[in-house]
């Protein structure tokens, strides 16, 4: 258990490290998600295969060599092999991915993730970066595990466009041609929501510690499944925190407390 303080984002990347187990493959992005695996690889998975959309793969994640994209040179650091995007996104597409890591600008009761545009398709209010390899991710990686702010403007009831699928309406993703992988895990410095089997829709796992169901729920735009019992997570222990700012310790990926 930690003494110390912590942010939101600090505890958003401990929860998600604690999620990952050694001796999976991982892909990984930069931001947040790069921030939870390595403090995985660190701490309790220290052989996880990291993969990098670049085609690095099983790097190690240190602070000297802090990549700051996934075509960062530094992302190849102590890599077994610098393969291309091609290489790595068919490992994707023949099951080889344990756990994805995407974000989302909207993210809807379903699993599904826009990073697209916000708005009409025709005029939109805004455009987003797109798809890049989320797409692959998010319909081919064995586990989908989305990580993000908790902010009422990302969950919304229906996402203004599918860049990457979730559980689509409920009904499943077989008909739809995706024949393995599955939206895992939503976690954010608030909660953990998972996915109804039944459903498809995300429900509340877990509250992160000091955080009440109301808070949780204030900033959603919909409302998720809601079980009778829900868990309280540990907080983050002090090594966990020395790790994270040891690794990134300017804060450009994960904000630390003043």
């Amino acid at each position: 258990m930690s003494s110390e303080t912590y942010s939101s984002s600090e505890i958003a990347a401990v929860t998600a490290a604690r999620n990952i187990e050694d001796n999976r493959v991982v892909f990984v992005g930069t931001g947040l998600p790069l921030m939870a695996t390595a403090l995985a690889q660190r701490l309790h998975a220290p052989n996880i295969v990291i993969v990098f959309e670049g085609g690095q793969i099983q790097p190690r994640i240190t602070r000297k060599y802090m990549p700051f994209s996934p075509n960062d040179i530094r992302a190849g650091y102590r890599a077994i092999m610098l393969a291309t995007p091609t290489d790595v996104l068919s490992l994707l597409q023949k099951g080889h991915i344990d756990y994805g890591f995407i974000s989302g600008a909207q993210i809807d009761q379903y699993g599904n993730v826009n990073t697209s545009f916000i708005g009409d398709y025709t005029k939109p209010k805004t455009r987003l970066p797109g798809s890049g390899g989320a797409n692959d991710i998010g319909s081919l990686a064995n586990k989908t595990i989305i990580l993000t702010r908790h902010e009422k403007r990302r969950f919304v009831q229906k996402v203004d466009f599918i860049t990457t699928p979730g559980n689509i309406d409920g009904e499943g993703r077989e008909k739809r041609g995706l024949i393995f992988g599955k939206p895992f895990l939503i976690i954010t410095g608030l909660a953990i929501m998972d996915f109804d089997t039944t459903l498809g829709k995300a429900r509340i796992m877990a509250l992160q510690p000091g955080v009440t169901k109301e808070k949780v729920l204030e900033n959603m735009g919909f409302r998720p499944i809601i079980p009778e019992s829900i868990e309280v997570l540990d907080p983050p222990t002090d090594e966990e925190l020395q790790i994270l700012r040891e690794i990134d310790p300017d804060g450009r990926w994960v904000e630390h407390p003043n």
